[in-house]
C-alpha cells in the first residue's frame, strides 16, 4: 500500500485483480482476437446487466457465493433483493427467455465481461474477473454437431494465440450418471457422488475414499467407484471400457453421444493428440446433462481449468415452460491471458494502440503537428501528438518507454519543406521523406 497526497491509504482488493497499461494492452488485445474467431463462426455479440435479481442468481448458483446489492445507506438492513452474476449462463438463460420472440434459432451468442464470486482468494481464484462465453441455444432440439464445433473452436484459439501443450478433456454426464447405476449408487446419493468425484485432482486417493463413505456407500460401491477412477488409457480404450458396462440404458445413450462428438470434431481438425476422453470428469455444476469439456494448460497446470464447459438439456426451465437446449463454453481469460504474459508467450511491449508519436519541435507550429497526425490516422494508423513542453529527447525517451513504433521529427525547415523525419526506434534508425512516405513504410 502507499499513501496518496492527501493521506488516504489506496490499494486493491485481494481477489480483485487489475493489469498495468502493458499488459492490459496486451489482454484487450487477446481478447479482440477471441471476439474475432466467435464472430468468424457465426456468434453474435451480447451484454447483459451486471446486476441481477436475486431469485435469478439462486436458480443455479450457491447463495455463498453471490455477493449481495444494496445501497450503503438503506434501511432494509441484510435483505437483498440484487445481485451481482457470478457467471455469464444464468442472465443468458433469463435473457433467452425474456426475448425468446425476438430471437433466431439455434441462437449463438458470445459474452465478454467480469462476473463476481464470494470466494477465497488464491493463485487462480479471483472473486472478479473475466469469462469469455459462447453458447448454442437450440428450441426444443440442438444438434450434437454444434458439441463438435466448439471443440474446433477452442482447439483454433488456443493454437492461434500460441498456446503450447494444452489438453482437452471430454466426457458425457450421462456416461457418469449411468456408472453411478452400474456401480449401485442410489439415485439420492448420485448427485453428491459426483461432487465427491469432481474433487479427484484435489484430494488424495484415501481422501477419496473416505468422503465417498461419508456419503453413505456402502464399501463395495466406493471400492468400484475408486477403482474406475484410476483407469487410464488411450481414448479407443476408454470408450471400449465403457462399452462393457450395458446394464444402463443411459451410459450407452451417453457413450453414442460421446463417440458422434468425437468422430466429428475430427473435421474441425480437432485429433487425439489434444483431445482426451475422461470418463471420470465430472464438472461440478448440475446443469450439465450431456458432452461436458475441460482444458488444462499441461506446462501450467497450478492455474486450473483455463477452459470449460457442456451441453445442458434446458437451462432456462426456471424462467420460462419452453425447451431450450444449449451447448457452450467459457475460456478464463483472467487466468490465462496474464499468465501467457508472464512467461512471454504473448507480447506486452507496448502501452498504447497507437503505432506513431509526433514530436513537437517548436509549439508555433503546434497546428501542423496536429494536423500531421490527423492525415496518418486517415490511413487507419494510431498516432499521438506530444503535446507536452518538454525537449525532444524527453519526447523520445516517453515514446520508447510507450513502446511506440515511429517517432516523427520535424523542425521548422522541414515544415516548410513538407518534409519530415521518421525514426523507426527498434531498428534505431532514420529515415527522411513526405507524409506519404511516411505512411507507405507503415502500410507495407
Amino acid at each position: 500500500m502507499s499513501k496518496s497526497s492527501k493521506g488516504i491509504l489506496v490499494g486493491s482488493i485481494s481477489g480483485f485483480p487489475e493489469l498495468l497499461p502493458k499488459e492490459q494492452v496486451a489482454f484487450n488485445t487477446c481478447l479482440d482476437f477471441i471476439k474475432k474467431q466467435f464472430e468468424s463462426y457465426g456468434f453474435s455479440p451480447m451484454d447483459t446487466p451486471a446486476v441481477e435479481k436475486a431469485s435469478t442468481l439462486l436458480s443455479k448458483g450457491n447463495d455463498s457465493e453471490i455477493y449481495g446489492l444494496c445501497r450503503l445507506t438503506s434501511e432494509e438492513g441484510s435483505k437483498k433483493e440484487l445481485g451481482l452474476r457470478f457467471d455469464l449462463t444464468v442472465p443468458l438463460a433469463r435473457y433467452v427467455a425474456e426475448h425468446y420472440g425476438q430471437l433466431i434459432f439455434p441462437f449463438k451468442r458470445y459474452h465478454i465481461a467480469p462476473v463476481w464470486r464470494g470466494e477465497r482468494a488464491q493463485a487462480g481464484r479471483y472473486r472478479q474477473f473475466y469469462q469469455c462465453d459462447i453458447d448454442i441455444i437450440g428450441e426444443t432440439e440442438l444438434s450434437l454437431a454444434y458439441d463438435a464445433e466448439l471443440l474446433g473452436i477452442i482447439h483454433k484459439i488456443f493454437s492461434s494465440i500460441g498456446l503450447p501443450n494444452y489438453r482437452i478433456k471430454i466426457n458425457n454426464r450421462k456416461i457418469l450418471m449411468g456408472l453411478m447405476q452400474e456401480f449401485g449408487v442410489e439415485e439420492n446419493q448420485v448427485e453428491a457422488a459426483i461432487r465427491q468425484i469432481d474433487k479427484k485432482e484435489k484430494i488424495d486417493a484415501l481422501t477419496m475414499e473416505k468422503g465417498l463413505e461419508d456419503l453413505g456407500l456402502a464399501k463395495k460401491v466406493v471400492h468400484l467407484i475408486t477403482t474406475f477412477l484410476e483407469k487410464k488409457g488411450t481414448n479407443q480404450q476408454m470408450l471400449d471400457y465403457l462399452a462393457g458396462f450395458t446394464k444402463s440404458d443411459l451410459l450407452q445413450e451417453g457413450l453414442r453421444e460421446l463417440k458422434e462428438v468425437i468422430q466429428l470434431s475430427q473435421s474441425f481438425d480437432v485429433t487425439d493428440s489434444i483431445l482426451e476422453v475422461d470418463p471420470t470428469l465430472a464438472r461440478g455444476l448440475n446443469y450439465y446433462t450431456g458432452t461436458i469439456y475441460e482444458t488444462k494448460w499441461m506446462d501450467c497446470l497450478e492455474i486450473g481449468t483455463i477452459c470449460a464447459g457442456g451441453r445442458y438439456q434446458n437451462l432456462a426451465e426456471t424462467f420460462t415452460r419452453k425447451v431450450l437446449p444449449g451447448v457452450g463454453v467459457s475460456i478464463g481469460v483472467s487466468r490465462l491471458i496474464p499468465k501467457m504474459i508472464e512467461k512471454g508467450l504473448i507480447k506486452s511491449d507496448a502501452e498504447t494502440y497507437a503505432r506513431v508519436l509526433v514530436t513537437v519541435q517548436n509549439r508555433q507550429f503546434l497546428p501542423h503537428y496536429i494536423s500531421l497526425a490527423e492525415k496518418i490516422r486517415s490511413h487507419g494508423i494510431g498516432a499521438e501528438v506530444y503535446l507536452q513542453d518538454k525537449p525532444l529527447p524527453n519526447q523520445i525517451k516517453y515514446a520508447d518507454r510507450k513502446g511506440f513504433e515511429i517517432v516523427v521529427i520535424a523542425n521548422e525547415d522541414e515544415i516548410r519543406m513538407n518534409s519530415l523525419n521518421f525514426k523507426i526506434l527498434k531498428e534505431q534508425r532514420q529515415e527522411k521523406g513526405s507524409i506519404e512516405t511516411l505512411i507507405e513504410f507503415l502500410s507495407r
